[in-house]
């Protein structure tokens, strides 16, 4: 259910920073190159602008998801496994250790 829940958040999430890409950062690093908007560079036939933009977009968007989403939740995994009280030992243990026990007194 927990996986679920994050895909969910994830994949709002990532609606949300897609938008800020392309609404408010790509405006910006086009600026800053002289270029409005990557999609109408070309390399012959090929448009790389628009592939530019789609990889910008996604290593934005994965790294903000990593970072706000998935960082957050695996601290909190460890922070609940560190506060867990340790288990009690199984049977199998339990006789394990009887049986080294007997064994050290007969040495």
């Amino acid at each position: 259910m927990e996986l679920a829940v994050a895909v969910v958040i994830g994949a709002a999430f990532g609606q949300v920073v897609g938008s800020f890409v392309g609404d408010v950062l790509m405006p910006i690093i086009g600026l800053l190159g002289r270029v409005p908007d990557f999609s109408a560079l070309k390399i012959g036939p090929i448009l790389i602008g628009k592939f530019i933009n789609a990889v910008v977009t996604f290593v934005i968007v994965a790294a903000a998801i990593y970072f706000i989403v998935v960082v957050p939740i695996n601290r909190l995994k460890k922070k609940q496994e560190a506060a867990a009280p340790p288990s009690e030992p199984s049977e199998e243990v339990k006789l394990l250790t009887a049986i080294l026990e007997e064994l050290r007194r007969k040495s």
